[in-house]
């Protein structure tokens, strides 16, 4: 096997965080979901959200596609839903 890639003759490359497919474009989904997450956490943090407790974060899904996770300590997301549904009450409606 020498002089061949470590992944040659593969359909997928199973990753850290799942199956990576040949071909696939990660990045632009990553890159997408990264301008996403950052506006999120600069909301937070304007908030008066700790980065520490609550952040989103970028990712995607095995076809490519951005995805924004958020994660935080249990008490801190339970306030982060007070204040969505206060914002939520105070319009009337929730935005989309």
């Amino acid at each position: 096997m020498e002089g061949e890639g470590l992944y040659d003759g593969l359909d997928a490359v199973e990753m850290d965080v799942g199956l990576w497919s040949p071909g696939v474009d990660y990045l632009a989904g990553w890159r997408e979901a990264r301008v996403a997450a950052d506006r999120l956490n600069r909301a937070l943090l304007a908030a008066g959200f700790e980065l520490s407790e609550l952040r989103a974060s970028a990712t995607t899904t095995g076809d490519g596609r951005g995805v924004v996770r958020l994660a935080g300590w249990p008490g801190v997301v339970d306030r982060l839903a007070r204040c969505l549904e206060r914002a939520a009450d105070d319009d009337g409606d929730a935005a989309p």
